[in-house]
Parts: structure tokens; C-alpha cells; sequence
């Protein structure tokens, strides 16, 4: 795709464009690169969440350095002429990675909402979330690389136009469905108090986590609006101001596109991809979690299995026979852990923790009272 001759927009500026937008995607590039070295390094899982969007944001970003990089060299029409599969590989599969980077936000919160809420519910329906979210992005690939396809191939203008057309309502529509999904979540997370634990465990907080949600959810479901309005009411022979999306861009017939349609391509990657792909990079970071949390006496995630809970106690890893001799040697009394319950000890004070006693443990809280005061009297005041 060449620029067009007689453009409005001084060369010099169409080249510091270019420059700036290339320097951005390879910046974004190399970050997401190092975040996931950081998180081999720190020996995190291979297969994550973490681990999944970052790939698919470096991917993005490669995509859209080397599309930026055929401007600077201005050898798009080559390009475009014989190489439609490399046409689409560069305008088209970017889109393809951020509707499965949404798809992954997605079922990384419905997750967190479950397992805040009751873990055995999410391992239910855990793999019906894993397939829906798979099968949602497959289908958005296929509808995506078929029309581009069809586009490409000898068709008439009135069956491209409908192409472009359908095009449009599926995958905006998926866009939308999905943006909207990820609102529901962050309304969910919000009123849930409990999640911000689970989310610290992770190396984030509540707040974060609505803030990349709602800017992605706004961005892309925005971006998707747009482009069904410029599809449905603005046709190329028909000049107004929605005279422009970025599908219609990418899938004009002819070669050459005039340098103020440059501009406005230039500035709706960075408004509705480069934003929003940085807001989920710098979620998904690499940290070293065991530092930040082991201080503040936090525990990683497994503590949220079916068997294993939250505890604020600093000696909860002791055994009975060190809670007994600590006991007997500052006098004050030590619980020890117990399955069944959820919550933290209040205080170290002998009557507040035999009264917090029943509300956190149902079963052996009377057995380990009567052992305390037998063993140990209480002073009275």
C-alpha cells in the first residue's frame, strides 16, 4: 500500500509518524520480550495466563513493527499485489491476537471470581470456560481469514461489500460480546471484598485489576461500534465523515490511500491497539511475588484450594509442640492452624482468641480451651 502522490501531509511528518510509531510497537516489543525471560527466570509456570498474554502481545507488537517497518521503506504494493496471505498476516492477524487477548482477560477474571467464591464451583466448570473461550477465538480467526480471503480473489464489487459487511457483524459483535462480559466481571470484583486478597496473592490489587478491565472493555468495544457504523452507513463512493475504519483500510481494492487516511490509520492503532495491549502487558508483569508477600504474611495462590486457607497468624507453620512450649513460656495462647475455616486471628490476647475460637474453628476449639486452662490458669483480674 503506497502513499498516495500530492498528499497534504508533508512527507517530513508522514516519516516522523512512521519513526515514532515503529520506535513504539519495537519498545513494546522488547518489554514483553523481557517480562517473559523475567517470569523463566523467576520460575514461574510455563503455561499461564501470564505467560499466554504476553506471547500474544509480542506477537502483536512484531506485527505491527514489521507493518510500520514496510512504510518506512515504502514497499507496501509489492507486498499487497503478491502477497495476499502476507497482506493479511500483517493488517489482519494483529486483530486476530487482541480479540484472544480479550478472550484470555476474560476467563482470567471469571476465574478470580470463582475461586474467591467457592473453588469446587469453578472446577465444575472449568473446562466449559477453557473451550468457549478457545472456540470464540478460533471462530474469529476463521471468519476473519476467510473474508480476507474472498476480498483478495475475484470478486464482484457488490459481493465485497457485502463480505466486508459480514465480516463486520461477527467479529464486532464477538468484540462487543466480550468487552461487555468483561464489564459484568469488574462490577463482580468490585463488590467482593475477599478478591482483593486473592488478586495480592498475584501481585496486583482490585483496583488495578478494574482499571485494565474497564480501559479495555471501553477501548475495544468503542473501536467496535466505530467500525460497524463505518461499514454499515459509509460506503467508499460515498464521502462523510465515517468515511474511515480500519477494515476499510485494509481492505480497499486499489493500491494507493492519501496521506491524510495515513494519519488516521497511524492514530487509531496507537487510540484503540497500542493502549490497551500496554494496560494488559503491565498487568501481566513479571514480579517476584515471594518477596512482596512473605513480609506481610501473605500466601500464594494454592492457599485457595479446596483444603488450604488464609491465615494472618505469623507462627501458622508450627507445629503443636512449639505452639505448647511458646504457650508456656509467654504465658499467652497459641492456636494452631485448622481446615474448615476461613479468616484471621484477631489478637494474641488469651480471651479474645478463646472467644474468636468457635467462630473460626467448629470442631476442637472446646478440646483445646480446656487443655489451655488445665495446663496453664489464665490470670483473673
Amino acid at each position: 500500500m503506497a502513499l498516495a502522490e500530492g498528499a497534504a501531509v508533508p512527507y517530513a511528518v508522514e516519516l516522523g509518524l512512521t519513526v515514532l510509531h515503529t520506535a513504539l510497537y519495537a519498545a513494546l516489543f522488547l518489554f514483553a520480550y523481557l517480562q517473559l525471560w523475567l517470569l523463566l527466570y523467576y520460575r514461574e509456570r510455563r503455561l499461564s495466563y501470564h505467560t499466554l498474554c504476553l506471547f500474544l502481545c509480542l506477537l502483536w507488537a512484531a506485527l505491527r513493527t514489521t507493518l510500520f517497518s514496510f512504510y518506512l521503506q515504502n514497499s507496501l504494493q509489492a507486498l499487497r499485489l503478491q502477497q495476499p496471505f502476507a497482506h493479511w498476516l500483517l493488517y489482519c492477524l494483529p486483530g486476530c491476537l487482541l480479540f484472544s487477548s480479550l478472550c484470555l482477560l476474560n476467563l482470567y477474571f471469571a476465574e478470580v471470581i470463582f475461586k474467591v467464591k467457592c473453588a469446587a464451583e469453578f472446577n465444575k466448570y472449568k473446562v466449559l470456560l477453557y473451550l468457549g473461550s478457545i472456540l470464540t477465538s478460533l471462530l474469529f480467526l476463521v471468519v476473519n481469514l476467510t473474508c480476507a480471503m474472498l476480498i483478495h480473489g475475484e470478486v464482484p464489487e457488490k459481493q465485497l461489500r457485502w463480505t466486508v459487511l459480514a465480516r463486520a457483524l461477527l467479529n464486532d459483535s464477538l468484540f462487543i460480546l466480550c468487552a461487555i462480559s468483561l464489564a459484568c466481571c469488574m462490577c463482580k470484583l468490585g463488590k467482593m471484598s475477599s478478591a482483593n486478597v486473592y488478586l495480592e496473592s498475584k501481585g496486583t490489587s482490585v483496583c488495578q485489576a478494574i482499571l485494565v478491565g474497564s480501559v479495555v472493555a471501553l477501548l475495544y468495544s468503542s473501536r467496535a461500534c466505530y467500525n460497524l457504523v463505518a461499514v454499515a452507513i459509509s460506503p467508499d463512493n460515498v464521502p462523510g465523515p465515517f468515511n474511515y475504519g480500519w477494515d476499510n483500510l485494509s481492505d480497499k481494492v486499489h493500491v494507493e490511500v492519501s496521506s491524510e487516511e495515513y494519519v488516521v490509520f497511524g492514530v487509531v492503532l496507537f487510540l484503540w491497539e497500542l493502549v490497551p495491549t500496554t494496560f494488559v502487558v503491565l498487568f501481566f508483569r513479571a514480579q517476584r511475588l515471594s518477596q512482596n508477600l512473605t513480609p506481610a504474611g501473605m500466601v500464594n495462590s494454592h492457599s485457595y484450594s479446596s483444603r488450604a486457607y488464609f491465615f494472618d497468624n505469623p507462627r501458622r507453620y508450627d507445629s503443636d509442640d512449639d505452639l505448647s512450649r511458646l504457650g508456656a513460656r509467654e504465658g499467652g495462647l497459641a492456636t494452631p492452624q485448622c481446615s474448615g475455616c476461613y479468616g484471621s486471628l484477631a489478637g494474641t490476647d488469651s480471651g479474645s482468641a478463646a472467644d474468636s475460637a468457635p467462630l473460626l474453628c467448629a470442631a476442637g476449639g472446646s478440646d483445646i480451651n480446656h487443655h489451655h486452662h488445665s495446663s496453664h490458669p489464665a490470670p483473673h483480674n
